[in-house]
């Protein structure tokens, strides 16, 4: 009886210390994960990142147009100029869906509202929609979609519009 009592404590210290081993192993992995710098996306083509989003005329004045592709809103103001806005809110990084009823983006996660422009209507976000560069060329609307310009505020000179020469 003696000699079992042993062997199951034998068998049980030995069943805690590979069990303490794997534990700290799993430890070392998390931490060691947590540390490391997460690999950044590299795009393989410029061509990847310039989305081609169409005739200006194509493009409503007041009008916002979501592109899935792209993960970037495009929105045509009152007055004729061009955003294109990222899909995230500056809180948190939720997706932030356009609202036509509303004529904001509404965040579902924390409520946080955007204008047309992108500007913070309704916090906790604590800036703008970040903005991605615009080219119009022959009259056709190029979202660079590789560049993304963090910005606090909504301000005119953000804006992009039709050269008319």
């Amino acid at each position: 009886m003696e000699k079992e009592t042993q062997s199951r404590r034998a068998f049980l210290n030995k069943l805690w210390t590979v069990l303490g081993i794997v534990t700290f192993a799993e430890l070392v992995a998390v931490v060691s994960g947590f540390f490391k710098p997460a690999k950044q996306e590299v795009a393989s083509d410029d061509k990847d990142m310039l989305i081609v989003a169409g005739p200006v005329d194509s493009f409503e004045p007041g009008s916002v147009q979501a592109f899935i592709r792209g993960k970037f809103y495009l929105s045509r103001l009152e007055d004729g100029g061009f955003l294109a806005m990222s899909r995230h809110c500056t809180h948190l990084s939720c997706t932030v869906p356009w609202v036509e009823k509303e004529n904001r983006f509404i965040c579902p996660c924390h409520s946080s509202e955007f204008d047309i422009t992108g500007e913070v209507i309704n916090p906790p976000a604590p800036r703008a929609l970040d903005l991605h560069p615009i080219a119009i060329e022959n009259n056709i609307l190029k979202v660079d979609t590789g560049k993304l310009k963090k910005r606090s505020r909504f301000e005119a000179s953000q804006v992009t519009y039709v050269n008319t020469v």
